[in-house]
């Protein structure tokens, strides 16, 4: 078995308000003057180092993972899980 670099990222799904992403962009990022930053998506970002056959493997791994484990809720959020490298 080989170590693959999984990482996942957990966001709001699309069609969704996200409330940080906008405060951000609002109160920081406005207001610092970069007018030119149209969106923010803020999420969770989870690095993790997987033993697994192939890196195919190790997604659909860490998918069904963070699937049975509630790592996210997919009814409000969106799950994006690619290998690193």
């Amino acid at each position: 078995m080989v170590l693959y670099r999984i990482g996942v990222v957990i966001t709001y799904r699309r069609e969704l308000r996200d409330p940080e992403g906008e405060t951000i962009r609002r109160d920081l990022i406005q207001r610092a003057g970069y007018d030119r930053v149209k969106e923010v998506r803020a999420g969770k970002y989870l690095d993790l180092l997987v033993e697994a056959e192939t890196a195919d493997e190790a997604v659909k791994y860490v998918k069904e993972m963070c699937t049975k484990l509630r790592i996210y809720n997919p009814v409000v959020h969106s799950l994006e899980v690619v290998p690193l490298g």
